[in-house]
């Protein structure tokens, strides 16, 4: 899936319109799911982010909702509290992401 094509789906998915917002979104999730795909840094980045790009995607839709309310697992009114179900990316989006290491002999 190429960088066009992934803003095409953010904007599908939220209301933000802005390119550049979304590109600095899908920036920001790639770099997560980079991280958590390939921890040790074995791979090409963008070789990760070719095997996972709808994660990429559903990542940076959830940053970019999050700053609603999306994500939420709590919410009060007056007092003003939201409990999200994670402080990054939830557990329902790295599910999907399978760690990458190598045994080193």
């Amino acid at each position: 899936m190429i960088d066009s094509e992934k803003v095409v789906l953010v904007k599908a998915m939220t209301d933000e319109t802005d390119d550049t917002i979304i590109s600095a979104f899908l920036s920001l999730a790639g770099d997560a799911v980079a991280h958590y795909a390939d921890p040790y840094g074995i791979r090409n980045r963008e070789e990760v982010l070719d095997a996972y790009g709808g994660v990429q995607v559903k990542a940076a839709a959830y940053y970019l909702n999050k700053r609603g309310g999306e994500g939420e697992t709590a919410h009060s009114e007056n007092g003003i509290s939201r409990s999200y179900e994670a402080a990054d990316l939830p557990p329902s989006i790295l599910r999907e992401i399978v760690p990458y290491c190598e045994v080193i002999s």
